[in-house]
């Protein structure tokens, strides 16, 4: 889709329309379609552990309840905006193996991750987990209104609160045992620092108390997510350089010093969606500021000279130059999301090129979906998963349900 497009020119009824024409197209013709055929497991029920990005079948990676929760929202937002009854199929495939198998029923929660017979290999009950859960059941509740979705989601909720929530410091600590007792080591992967917080668990509960909330205007949840949203503006992002940190001992101590863009343009759109949820105006308004000088700081020092965005950096300069899908289509929203707000052009530019440069580097021509890792020169790694623990539709699918949504309606 390559447009004639600068920085002094708005984007326009015809612009709007081209676009939306595009995101709609990859969204149905592409990515839906794709999970529906090569991600469903007949034999052993769910998802398959991985696919190549030849689709070839690797049953021997765990399945991750993240994998499975992401499809669950995947598809019950694709059902509630079309109706496609193909949709609600999927989204209930996604849901009867997130609460049969991945339920401890004994203790509450969902484990880590399963072997392709629906068995426990990973028992710990991390945050980043429950919190996907809750984000794929209550968006299930809203599409389906079948109540019990709605009730585990509760569940899930008390359950994290009980057992998480600091209530020295504020926030939730990462990880604790199967039955909801201390770990030692609470990481996510071992890619990361050993810590009690991080931002990204911190995140992603934030958004999964925002599509609650939809559904459910408790107020013991809002009191929860006011707090999250305070302690991401006043803890976690730093007021110097508006990008987050990322990793916390209890007391809110950094203990890192890199920066993840993609995390950082991400975070800047959800804030102001938790903020708008919750009705805040005070904390609203604190959101959109924000939001505009943390896409501000990934534009100048996160673009590549392609128009992509680059995955990882230091003050001292960039650590990692790959280009990950999830990067790219969170980007897409939240520079549109900060153009919406400040009016200025050349965010919108930046959204639109880069959807651009998505359809030329990642969308997958040949066996569908997208590569979800692509060099700093946008050469596909062959070997990466198509799907994978990680290797999700949620980010994917969401820059489409975002952007036409956003494109639906003119800037304010």
């Amino acid at each position: 889709m390559t447009m004639a497009y600068t920085s002094q020119t708005a984007i326009n009824e015809a612009i709007r329309r081209d676009w939306k024409g595009h995101i709609e197209r990859e969204l149905k013709g592409n990515i839906l379609p794709f999970w529906i055929k090569h991600a469903v497991d007949e034999a052993n029920g769910g998802f398959y552990g991985a696919l190549s990005n030849d689709l070839v079948v690797d049953n021997d990676v765990p399945r991750s309840a993240v994998l499975t929760a992401r499809i669950l929202w995947t598809y019950s937002t694709a059902y509630r905006s079309y109706g496609d009854e193909r949709y609600l199929t999927m989204a209930r495939r996604a849901y009867d193996y997130l609460t049969q198998k991945f339920w401890d029923h004994p203790f509450g929660g969902i484990y880590w991750t399963l072997d392709r017979h629906g068995q426990a290999i990973n028992d710990r009950k991390h945050v980043y987990a429950q919190a996907f859960a809750i984000y794929g059941l209550s968006e299930y509740y809203r599409a389906t209104h079948e109540p019990e979705s709605l009730q585990l989601a509760q569940e899930l909720f008390r359950l994290i609160e009980t057992h998480s929530f600091d209530a020295v410091n504020g926030g939730n600590i990462e990880c604790c045992s199967r039955e909801w007792g201390a770990l030692a080591d609470m990481r996510l992967s071992e890619k990361e620092p050993e810590c009690r917080k991080s931002m990204n668990t911190l995140l992603h509960l934030m958004e999964a108390y925002t599509n609650l909330l939809r559904v459910w205007p408790d107020e013991e949840l809002k009191v929860k997510q006011r707090g999250l949203i305070e302690i991401f503006l006043r803890r976690i992002i730093n007021p110097h350089t508006h990008h987050f940190k990322l990793f916390f001992d209890d007391e809110w101590r950094s203990l890192s010093d890199e920066i993840s863009y993609g995390h950082d343009i991400e975070g800047s759109w959800l804030i102001v969606e938790a903020a708008e949820v919750l009705s805040d105006a005070d904390l609203l308004a604190q959101a959109r500021v924000e939001a505009v000088k943390m896409a501000q700081a990934v534009y100048r020092e996160g673009l590549d000279t392609d128009g992509a965005v680059l995955y990882a950096a230091t003050p001292h300069g960039v650590t990692n130059d790959e280009k990950h899908w999830w990067v790219q289509a969170e980007a897409v929203v939240g520079f549109y999301n900060a153009y919406q707000i400040s009016s200025q052009d050349h965010l919108a530019e930046a959204a639109l090129h880069l959807w651009d440069y998505i359809e030329a580097k990642f969308v997958d021509r040949t066996n569908g979906d997208w590569f979800k890792v692509l060099s700093r020169a946008g050469v596909p790694y062959a070997e990466h998963f198509k799907v994978g623990p990680w290797e999700c539709p949620y980010h994917h699918s969401r820059v489409c349900f975002e952007m036409l949504q956003r494109l639906n309606h003119t800037q304010e």
